[in-house]
């Protein structure tokens, strides 16, 4: 598995963890692996990564229980969303659905 989706694997697999408040923020990777963190941005995530020169972005979104991370990069992106227990899904909520493009 390459870096850009271990990278999003881990930082959806974080999300889910911390059942906090509803947030959303993104998280651009540097061209030299450094991180930066941006709050309340109203960009789209591939104009965010292309305006910070970044080499891949990731935005994760917390609602009323949900998680979505959705990712960037030059060449590939990815979207992982996960209900919160006894949501919609009923007994298959536990289980993270993945879109990989």
């Amino acid at each position: 598995m390459n870096a850009f989706l271990r990278n999003a694997e881990e930082l959806f697999s974080t999300a889910r963890q911390d059942a906090g408040e509803d947030c959303q923020f993104s998280i651009l990777i540097e061209s030299n692996g450094g991180i930066h963190m941006v709050f309340g941005s109203d960009w789209g995530l591939e104009p965010l990564r292309q305006h910070h020169g970044a080499r891949a972005a990731y935005r994760v979104t917390r609602s009323a229980g949900n998680v979505a991370l959705e990712g960037r990069s030059a060449g590939a992106s990815c979207r992982m969303e996960a209900a919160r227990p006894g949501a919609l899904l009923g007994p298959l909520a536990h289980i993270p659905c993945y879109q990989m493009v």
